[in-house]
């Protein structure tokens, strides 16, 4: 009898707890949007996002547009350390952060593209927890790497037990057979090697050993060197050439005996000729990637006075190499838990479109000051020499719209107040699966899930006769979701048409109301209550459409803008 495979799960209290997102609206306001007062370059990117809103409903406002195309993710969430940061509860109980995280990371992995990846930083506290529960997110095959970064250089001689100098970044493919890194920039301290101490005009070369442990068969005979002395490769070893191609390197002037002609010849290899990059590893080390201290630096010289605002800031060259490693210009990179903004900023230093989400007062008190700088040109300090970078491009602010369903005076859902005309279309069309793009010249067309499929959103009662006339307009050969507050016809008189009531038809499709997905122990999911005899209804008017309707009603009272 053949064994059954076992799939082994990560399981905390409340796991099987699980929230049901309302797509929200993304409202923008012009006044907090910034762009740069000319086009600098070719290359400007204007159309980077800066949403303010708890990052949960973010991600899931930004499924439809972005599904599919974020080509980097980074982030930097809280620790769940037990510490009671100001600006993030970063103490939340073990089982409630991995329910809350889980979340993000599904509505996260939705938006990357097939090639895209995924990067959390994290340290010892929840690390090893979230691996298990990222693989069965993305799929454990998708795993790339974990890498380590040295966030302090130096040794905490109070520490109880050992000094911790570093944090992990787990490191995600959406599918590990297709994602490919970039090589790292090649610093000085891979060049250092290189010399030219025989003045060879092809420049700077390092001289690399002839011989090797590798068993070649036409690696064994004997080479004189330049003094006339017969030399074999040392023993247990071979030469790692032929001689036919031993000789065409000498004849080069590839071959390098020493200063003194006589030592085991070496090959000579041009800095001009190796590749430009470096393969990533794995150990990122403080000299090459930044520190703490470093962020916190930077962060002092763009905003006096803040020091223990972020505790555990992130420097930009830690991003810088992220981004180098992960994207291209003019891709797209998020990040969910902006903090003090250096995604954004390093992204747009770097040519590279981005989108942050951040909950708190400091969206307004030090992300966008930080990137109006970065536009503006005023931000000398990070990776701005690196990258080259000097001014241009801009953002757009959005903040996360309310909650469509709202309850009125008597308990019933209703509309919230707070929705004009093309606000309803556009969440509706969210809520259905629909595009949302009205069309100037056909009033019907608010929508579309294919080229002959559409969707119609009207706060009028429908009667048969102008259900017809839709009917009609629409044609044999083409669909209409017609979504509107009443009609007065069977529902399926029209073959072509699908009619909905709203609110009605969209009731059961979402939690409701819940603004607060933050990483808080009070956010935790409610456990799905027990079933009971049903009560009745709260006394209270019927809400009545067309003729008759009640006052509570005037807010159907509205035609949808075009």
């Amino acid at each position: 009898m053949a064994r059954q495979k076992t799939k082994l799960e990560l399981t905390w209290i409340g796991k099987e707890n699980r929230p049901k997102l309302e797509p929200r609206v993304l409202i923008e306001d012009p006044e907090k949007s910034y762009h740069a007062a000319r086009r600098v370059g070719d290359n400007d990117i204007f159309d980077n996002r800066m949403i303010f809103g708890d990052n949960l409903l973010g991600l899931k406002a930004l499924e439809q547009e972005f599904a599919g195309k974020i080509k980097c993710i980074y982030i930097d969430p809280p620790y769940n350390t037990g510490s009671a940061f100001e600006h993030y509860d970063d103490g939340v109980e073990h089982s409630i952060w991995l329910s809350l995280m889980r979340e993000r990371i599904e509505q996260l992995r939705r938006l990357l593209t097939a090639d895209g990846s995924l990067w959390i930083t994290l340290d010892d506290n929840e690390c090893h927890y979230a691996k298990v529960m990222i693989d069965e997110v993305f799929g454990r095959q998708n795993f790339v790497d974990t890498i380590v970064w040295q966030k302090i250089y130096t040794i905490k001689n109070t520490a109880r037990h050992f000094s911790g100098m570093h944090d992990y970044m787990l490191v995600y493919a959406k599918d590990a057979q297709v994602w490919r890194p970039n090589n790292v920039a090649r610093g000085e301290k891979q060049d250092r090697a290189y010399k030219n101490p025989d003045d060879d005009p092809r420049g700077p070369w390092k001289a690399t050993p002839l011989h090797a442990r590798n068993p070649y068969s036409a690696g064994r005979y004997e080479i004189t060197s330049k003094a006339g002395r017969s030399i074999l490769p040392p023993s247990g070893t071979y030469w790692r050439v032929s001689e036919e191609s031993y000789e065409k390197l000498l004849a080069d002037n590839r071959i390098w005996w020493g200063k003194s002609g006589d030592s085991i010849p070496a090959q000579k290899r041009f800095l001009t000729e190796v590749k430009q990059g470096v393969t990533p590893a794995t150990l990122w080390m403080h000299d090459e990637a930044g520190h703490n201290g470093e962020a916190k630096n930077e962060l002092r010289k763009l905003f006096p006075g803040t020091d223990e605002l972020f505790l555990t800031p992130k420097p930009e060259r830690l991003l810088h190499q992220v981004l180098q490693v992960a994207t291209r210009a003019d891709d797209w990179v998020l990040d969910s838990f902006a903090g003090s903004g250096t995604t954004g900023a390093v992204a747009h230093k770097m040519g590279r479109r981005w989108i942050m989400v951040e909950l708190e007062e400091t969206c307004h008190t030090h992300i966008i000051p930080r990137m109006r700088k970065v536009i503006a040109g005023n931000d000398p300090g990070g990776v701005t020499e690196t990258a080259k970078w000097k001014s241009g491009g801009g953002f757009r602010y959005y903040r996360i719209g309310p909650s469509l369903i709202e309850k009125d005076k008597f308990g019933n859902p209703v509309i919230s107040s707070q929705f004009h005309a093309a606000m309803l279309a556009e969440a509706l069309c969210k809520l259905e699966g629909f595009t949302y793009a009205p069309s100037e010249a056909v009033y019907w067309q608010h929508g579309h899930s294919t080229e002959s499929d559409f969707v119609y959103v009207t706060t009028q009662t429908l009667t048969s006769d102008q259900l017809a006339k839709l009917s009609d307009e629409v044609g044999e050969d083409r669909s209409l979701l017609v979504l509107c507050c009443a009609f007065r016809v069977k529902p399926d008189k029209f073959p072509n048409l699908t009619i909905k009531k709203i609110p009605k038809a969209v009731l059961q499709k979402c939690e409701w109301g819940k603004d607060d997905y933050s990483l808080e122990i009070k956010n935790l999911p409610a456990a799905p209550a027990e079933e009971e005899e049903p009560e009745e209804t709260p006394v209270g008017p019927r809400r009545k459409f067309g003729k008759g309707k009640t006052d509570e009603a005037t807010l159907f009272d509205m035609e949808v803008e075009r």
